[in-house]
């Protein structure tokens, strides 16, 4: 029966975003076209209400600094490399870390690599430099051994024991690959292998525990720090570090995690921003600041993750996320959830680098497993 003619019916529409900007194919419907029946469930509300008062250390993040970038020091010859140590044991200990120049030159090296991809997509031109080249190369090579060593039948949801074999053969070759790195640049930096091997080694999970985690991530920033102390990552290199060797790595660790199926290793579990990864929420944020169209509230639209993960590392995560988890996204993800409430990117970014700050380089259960040599110095 059609309705009576002097009674308005609603038009229905649907939301689009264009492929090449994110922009909106179709303006919003005004508010008097909105029904009722249209509005968030009402059990909606209450899954989002904890999350705003999260049960970990929310208020240190709102009152930590936001870190600044800063210009790494290049080490001179002579050269005196050590085999790093662990040297973080208790709170006492993370707090003379963070007093320490070597802390907040290793964060600011963090911060100047998010500013370096700021407003860039990932398919941008950028400075390769044969550096910057040989690093991919060399993740590719570890991405070719995950084809070469497949999973084993196993029951079990989480650790696959190929994983073992395939760090194995890490261990065995792992110190030629970054000799190969090295070498071209300066004989000289021969003995550095001893020093940066174990960051590189400690980049990719545990093979006892078979798991990766946060920690694992920051050793492989904590890498590349090496090589920038070392001269061999120079300033000019960072955007190129964070849209070719970052992605790769990436790349590389959703391809373990997934094969091997690696455990979460001190993952915060539903409270978590993500089972296994930090900084690319970090280096995704910034490449979204003052972006015209996609706002934080975006990553709620299929559209945009469909069309723009690809070219931004922080809606790439949100789709891995959604892709391997089941359920609301603000059940599962309730922070993440939150976060897509911050008004901008700017915003979102700062928020991030604050968090990492706290959530990870001041936990000991994630930092006790970091290294200390000449290259990142403990303070005495």
């Amino acid at each position: 029966m059609e309705p009576p003619k002097d009674q308005h019916t609603p038009e229905k529409s649907s939301s689009g975003s264009c492929t090449n900007c994110a922009g909106l194919t179709i303006s919003e419907p005004s508010p008097l076209a909105s029904l009722p029946e249209m509005s968030p469930p009402p059990n909606y509300r209450p899954i989002r209400a904890p999350a705003i008062n999260l049960p970990h250390n929310s208020q240190a993040i709102i009152l930590s600094p936001v870190p600044h970038a800063e210009q790494v020091p290049v080490l001179s010859p002579p050269y005196k490399f050590e085999p790093p140590v662990k040297r973080i044991h208790s709170p006492d200990d993370i707090r003379r870390f963070h007093e320490s120049p070597s802390f907040n030159n290793f964060l600011g090296f963090i911060v100047s690599l998010s500013e370096s991809i700021r407003g860039h997509k990932i398919s941008d031109p950028c400075h390769v430099s044969p550096t910057v080249a040989a690093i991919v190369s060399t993740l590719d090579t570890l991405l070719q051994w995950i084809d070469e060593i497949p999973p084993a039948q196993m029951s079990s949801r989480y650790g696959n024991v190929s994983f073992r074999s395939w760090h194995e053969r890490l261990a065995q070759r792992g110190e030629s690959l970054i000799l190969e790195l090295l070498l071209p640049d300066d004989e000289s930096l021969r003995g550095s292998s001893a020093e940066i091997a174990p960051y590189f080694f400690d980049s990719f999970g545990n093979s006892s525990r078979i798991d990766y985690g946060t920690g694992h991530e920051t050793n492989f920033a904590a890498w590349l720090y090496c090589l920038a102390r070392i001269g061999i990552v120079e300033e000019g290199d960072h955007h190129g570090v964070v849209a070719r060797v970052f992605v790769k790595y990436l790349e590389l660790m959703r391809k373990l995690q997934m094969v091997y199926c690696l455990e979460p290793a001190g993952s915060h579990g539903v409270w978590g921003l993500d089972d296994y990864h930090f900084l690319p929420f970090i280096f995704g944020s910034s490449q979204l600041v003052d972006h015209k169209y996609m706002k934080p509230k975006s990553i709620h639209n299929d559209d945009v993750l469909e069309n723009f993960s690809s070219e931004y590392m922080y809606l790439s995560c949100i789709a891995f996320v959604k892709k391997v988890k089941k359920g609301l996204f603000a059940e599962h993800s309730p922070l993440l959830d939150d976060i897509s409430g911050v008004p901008n990117w700017k915003k979102v970014n700062s928020g991030l680098l604050k968090m990492y700050r706290v959530d990870v380089l001041e936990k000991v259960p994630i930092m006790q497993h970091f290294l200390f040599g000449s290259l990142i110095k403990w303070e005495e």
